[in-house]
């Protein structure tokens, strides 16, 4: 059983390339989680155009070898801001009939996850229309009740499946891998989810776009509690958080310290802060992951191109 990251995009609110940015990456929100053989992506920021690229490039080499099977994959959604899903109209796979894409988000304002990604490509904001794309395209809008699973191989199965944690028991199903999730309401205006990905005994838990309360989130803390990893928004300094002339108390995300705290809590294995400031060059997130390893020692600031495997 086998549990892997790869981080495609660490920058938060909005895309920064360039030679200040080469070290920690410039690209908005994406993690591509290998569980087992299932593709799982994590959010759609800038960093997923990089790894559609990719991904079509491993098909193509496939089909050269004979190998005609679909591009199948699954794309959770913290939320739907842009620096979340600006990098989606991009995504290669998704122009790809040979594709299917399962997407899982939240609902906003009641609102569907399909119309609301549908609403950012509508002419005249966008040349293609969502109905557009040939691939296939299963949406569905997630609960703190539901957790998605699939099948111990992607042999087997690829299909994510949708069980409801009160009524179903877990045992009567074939759960190689479980994403569960909890949505934090510390993120304007209609919160954010946080998913916990687990493959046996191994588990990584993204809790990005979420601001620290005094003592800590206990709910994120006890959703995080073990995890091998956890990912968490490590956006600003103490000194912007609380900054004099442009406070961001309420704009939804943590200072490095709030992170350290939930993980030292939550006993987590490794810290990986996220959702980078847009004004921190790489000297400055050097700077922060030596200060965040003062509070808890396994911690690291995300790297665009990271991977680690449990």
């Amino acid at each position: 059983m086998s549990l892997k990251a790869t981080f495609w995009g660490v920058r938060g609110s909005y895309p920064v390339p360039g030679p200040s940015t080469v070290k920690y990456g410039g690209n908005t929100s994406c993690v591509e989680i290998d569980a087992n053989g299932h593709k799982i992506i994590i959010d759609a920021g800038t960093g997923i155009i990089g790894l559609g690229n990719k991904i079509m490039k491993d098909y193509f080499q496939n089909l050269s070898k004979d190998k005609t099977d679909p591009i199948t994959l699954t794309l959770l959604l913290s939320h739907t801001h842009h620096d979340h899903t600006q990098g989606f109209p991009y995504f290669p796979p998704s122009f790809l009939g040979n594709s299917i894409i399962y997407l899982f988000g939240p609902r906003t304002f009641h609102e569907d996850i399909h119309d609301t990604m549908a609403k950012a490509m509508l002419a005249p904001f966008h040349p293609v229309d969502i109905e557009e794309f040939a691939s296939l395209r299963a949406f569905h809008h997630i609960s703190e009740s539901e957790i998605i699973f699939f099948s111990e191989s992607p042999e087997i199965s690829s299909q994510p499946r949708i069980m409801n944690k009160f009524r179903d028991k877990e045992s009567n199903l074939d759960m190689g891998v479980k994403i569960k999730n909890i949505k934090s309401y510390a993120h304007p205006k209609t919160g954010v989810y946080i998913y916990r990905i687990e493959v046996g005994d191994k588990s990584i838990v993204y809790a990005t776009d979420t601001e620290g309360y005094v003592g800590g989130d206990k709910r994120i803390i006890d959703f995080a509690r073990g995890a091998d990893i956890l990912i968490h928004d490590g956006q600003y300094t103490t000194e912007q958080y609380l900054d004099k002339a442009l406070p961001k108390q309420g704009w939804g995300h943590s200072t490095y310290t709030m992170a350290a705290e939930i993980a030292k809590e939550a006993g987590v294995g490794q810290l990986f802060l996220f959702h980078h400031d847009p004004s921190h060059n790489d000297e400055k997130m050097d700077e922060i992951e030596k200060e965040t390893q003062k509070i808890f020692k396994n911690s690291y600031a995300a790297k665009e191109g990271f991977s680690i495997e449990i």
